[in-house]
C-alpha cells in the first residue's frame, strides 16, 4: 500500500470514532436531561402557568362535541394537577387531544414514564369524553386502574400517566 492509501485509511477511520463518541455523548445527554420540550406561540410569563394560546378560551366559548349540543353538566377543561405542568388547563372544544413525549402531541409531557404517543382524550357522539391508551410502555391509569379499552371519563377523576395527573372539570 501507498503511504498516501494508509494515512486517509487513517484519518478516515479516525473520523468514524469521532462520530461515535459525538453520538454516544449525544444519546447520554438526552438520558440525562429528558427530551427537549419546545413550547408553542409566543414566549412564555414566568408567573403565568403555560397556556397554549389556541386554548385560552373561556368555558362559555367552549364550542360543544361533535354530536351538537354539549350535555349539562359535561366538562367544559382538562386540568393538569401533577407533574411538571401543574396548573396547565385546556379547553375542551370538541377536538381530540394527544398525549405524550412527542412535539406534535396536543399536551407535550417531559416525563420519563411517557411515551412518545401515550395517549389520547376524545369526545363520542353523546358528548362524553372518552380516554384511550394509545399501546404505552408504562399504562395509563383512570383512578386506580390501568386502561385496556377506551373508556369514558367521569369529571373529576384522575387520569394518570407516568407523574402526571389529569382531570376533566366542569
Amino acid at each position: 500500500m501507498s503511504e498516501l492509501t494508509l494515512t486517509v485509511m487513517r484519518l478516515g477511520f479516525l473520523a468514524v470514532l469521532w462520530l461515535f463518541v459525538i453520538v454516544a455523548v449525544q444519546v447520554i445527554r438526552s438520558d440525562l436531561f429528558g427530551t427537549r420540550v419546545t413550547q408553542r406561540g409566543a414566549a412564555r410569563q414566568s408567573a403565568a402557568p403555560m397556556q397554549p394560546r389556541s386554548r385560552q378560551q373561556s368555558p362559555q366559548q367552549a364550542k360543544p362535541a361533535r354530536g351538537g349540543r354539549q350535555r349539562r353538566g359535561a366538562p367544559t377543561k382538562l386540568v393538569i394537577t401533577e407533574g411538571s405542568l401543574t396548573g396547565t388547563t385546556v379547553a375542551l372544544q370538541g377536538q381530540t387531544i394527544t398525549l405524550g413525549r412527542a412535539h406534535d402531541s396536543t399536551i407535550v409531557l417531559d416525563d420519563d414514564y411517557a411515551s412518545g404517543r401515550h395517549a389520547r382524550i376524545y369526545p363520542d357522539r353523546d358528548g362524553q369524553w372518552i380516554v384511550e391508551d394509545l399501546g404505552s410502555t408504562n399504562g395509563t391509569y383512570l383512578e386506580r386502574g390501568r386502561l385496556t379499552t377506551p373508556v369514558p371519563i367521569p369529571p373529576g377523576a384522575p387520569i394518570r400517566i407516568g407523574k402526571t395527573v389529569i382531570e376533566l372539570r366542569k
